[in-house]
């Protein structure tokens, strides 16, 4: 079991990640904002951060770079998912400091195996 922070601000997308994650055995926190969602991986240092990229203020290029640079929070691995399907958005991604660059919609076994592969990486 892992404590997963999702950073998102579509209540229908975290309401489904949580569904999925908790009925899978993780404990899940949600922040709708870059801003919050930095705060909180530095105060709680999840296991995991799922993060969207588009989102109002901060977007979640700037908040990825800004954690993986961040000594504190940089071991913490993130899984971008989000609708920006162009190649470059997934090498962008992936230069900020993501770990793995999902696009929706989401194949649930996709991501679980993304998760569970990052999580026992950490260990």
């Amino acid at each position: 079991m892992a404590n997963i922070l999702i950073i998102d601000d579509s209540p229908t997308d975290v309401r489904v990640f949580t569904t999925l994650l908790e009925r899978a055995g993780h404990q899940v926190v949600a922040v709708g904002t870059a801003e919050e969602g930095i705060e909180r991986a530095r105060a709680e240092l999840p296991h995991l951060v799922i993060m969207d990229v588009i989102m109002p203020g901060m977007n979640g290029f700037q908040a990825t770079r800004t954690l993986s640079r961040d000594p504190v929070t940089s071991a913490v691995p993130i899984v971008m998912i989000t609708t920006k399907s162009m190649e470059t958005d997934r090498v962008w991604g992936l230069r900020q400091g993501a770990r793995a660059f999902i696009t929706k919609p989401v194949n649930e076994k996709e991501l679980l195996a993304c998760i569970n592969d990052l999580l026992s990486s950490a260990s």
